[in-house]
């Protein structure tokens, strides 16, 4: 019912992308969407590139006079590294990158003859376009009082305190923040380990958060597999560039756990109680009683996830990044043209690339999001579906 596809290459003109099933009537602010790509500009340890791109989307269809009319909402995102590339002879290159989709890529599609073909697609810069494609998503579901934020948990190993503060709160001390961390203590001590990463010509990777808040009991499905919606939150995150472990709650605290220490226990909602208290009520007050979550949970251990349904608790999403498979100090190689040993190359890439994962993330859980919100409560166009809620 609803999906995206993005286009183009990491020094081409231009990246584009189509988002089809988004309904019509929809909102959109491009300087929303344009927020969320200057996020992912942001970090300290980032790429010389991030000096020369000023990432803004182009809407070329599917939003007349700033709504969605229902058809594919089309953008793109122009390239400004290609101004500096077009014209330039570039020698082909033969060394693959040990980490990166180089050789695997090249052995793929025959293109051992030149890896820059393979480096072009697989560049984390297409993750760019998911950001525009995911602020969609998430802009639809706001409409729906649904909240995502991110923050950073650790990088290089060193790992961040956790404010005790409500997340809505997390998220705004962490954007305040250059390398994403809630903490301010914990982000200067991370900075300074990006720092000495950049010192050694290295690159370090980390973990990161993503939280929806509002979600209501019901996305998703337990009776078929590629239903369950913690496997497709796996999926998207893991989608993302450099990706290589997920986890729904605390999942892997939880593997070490016993079960009684582990299941978030069930409890009646003590305003629910109260309310049903009344001798009398209204159809209004009745309806409302019947809308609202009736029970309650302690804990979030399962990440607001059981059986792959959502259960009202918060979406929780972590994801570990590896570090950046192109470092300054360079890594044993072959020359596939030369058939003999060689080291890799390097190429401008970011030493710490953690914190901008943290806006993609959030892009790839909206997006996730958005699909279950649309099979659960469909509608052709935003008045449709507000009504279907409301029945």
């Amino acid at each position: 019912m609803l999906r995206f596809l993005t286009a183009g290459e990491s020094h081409g003109p231009a990246l584009v992308g189509i988002v089809e099933g988004m309904p019509a009537g929809l909102t959109i602010d491009c300087e929303l969407i344009n927020r969320d790509l200057a996020r992912r500009q942001i970090g300290v340890g980032r790429s010389a590139r991030m000096r020369i791109e000023n990432d803004r989307v182009e809407i070329l269809g599917g939003v007349i006079n700033n709504q969605t009319i229902g058809a594919p909402v089309a953008f793109k995102i122009a390239n400004r590294d290609y101004e500096n590339w077009k014209n330039k002879i570039v020698p082909p290159q033969t060394i693959p990158r040990p980490g990166h989709a180089d050789l695997a890529g090249a052995i793929k599609y025959n293109l051992l003859a030149d890896l820059r073909l393979v480096a072009e697609r697989a560049s984390a810069r297409e993750t760019a376009m998911r950001v525009a494609c995911g602020a969609l998503a998430r802009i639809l579901l706001a409409e729906f009082e649904i909240e995502i934020g991110s923050h950073v948990l650790e990088i290089g190993g060193v790992r961040a305190e956790i404010p005790d503060a409500p997340y809505p709160e997390l998220f705004a001390r962490a954007q305040k923040s250059d390398v994403m961390v809630a903490d301010a203590a914990s982000a200067e001590k991370i900075r300074a380990r990006i720092e000495q990463v950049m010192r050694d010509k290295d690159s370090v990777g980390g973990v990161i958060e993503v939280i929806a808040l509002n979600v209501p009991i019901g996305l998703g499905s337990y009776a078929q597999w590629d239903r369950k919606l913690d496997g497709r939150f796996a999926h998207a995150v893991m989608s993302i560039p450099s990706v290589k472990g997920v986890e729904i709650g605390t999942a892997f605290a939880n593997a070490r756990e016993v079960g009684t220490r582990v299941q978030d226990e069930i409890f009646l909602n003590d305003k629910l109680k109260m309310t049903n208290a009344k001798t009398q009520m209204t159809n209004d007050e009745r309806k409302m009683t019947n809308d609202k979550i009736k029970f309650t949970r302690r804990t979030n251990r399962a990440g607001g996830l059981e059986g792959g349904v959502t259960n009202g608790m918060p979406i929780v999403v972590r994801a570990a990044l590896k570090p950046v498979s192109t470092t300054m100090t360079p890594l044993q190689s072959v020359d596939v043209a030369k058939r003999e040993p060689a080291l890799a190359v390097y190429q401008r890439s970011d030493f710490c690339h953690v914190p901008r994962a943290c806006v993609i993330g959030e892009a790839m859980v909206a997006w996730v999001l958005a699909e279950a919100w649309m099979e659960k409560f469909g509608g052709d166009s935003m008045e449709e579906m507000k009504e279907r809620m409301s029945e």
